[in-house]
């Protein structure tokens, strides 16, 4: 995985969850994840606060790796790596 030129994350599949509140994002991303090859990288959009501490722990549990985490505004954004 590489970063664009303009500092944007290189990814295979974004997933906007805003809107959506625990446990709701946790779920999609779940389900996103089982659909990827390790190797690939995903991008969630999340503005559930709750979002930073529960995708973070789910990570942890999973064994993906959080490449980077990015606060803009409301948006938290998450990039992930498939490992296992």
């Amino acid at each position: 995985m590489s970063e664009k030129d303009n500092n944007e994350i290189e990814y295979d599949e974004e997933l906007d969850t805003r809107g959506l509140f625990c446990p709701e994002p946790i779920f999609e991303v779940r389900n996103l994840s089982e659909t990827l090859e390790i190797g690939q990288c995903f991008k969630v959009i999340a503005d559930d606060p709750a979002a930073e501490e529960d995708l973070t722990r789910w990570a942890k549990r999973t064994e993906t790796q959080l490449v980077e985490f990015r606060k803009d505004g409301d948006d938290l954004i998450f990039y992930f790596k498939k490992v296992k």
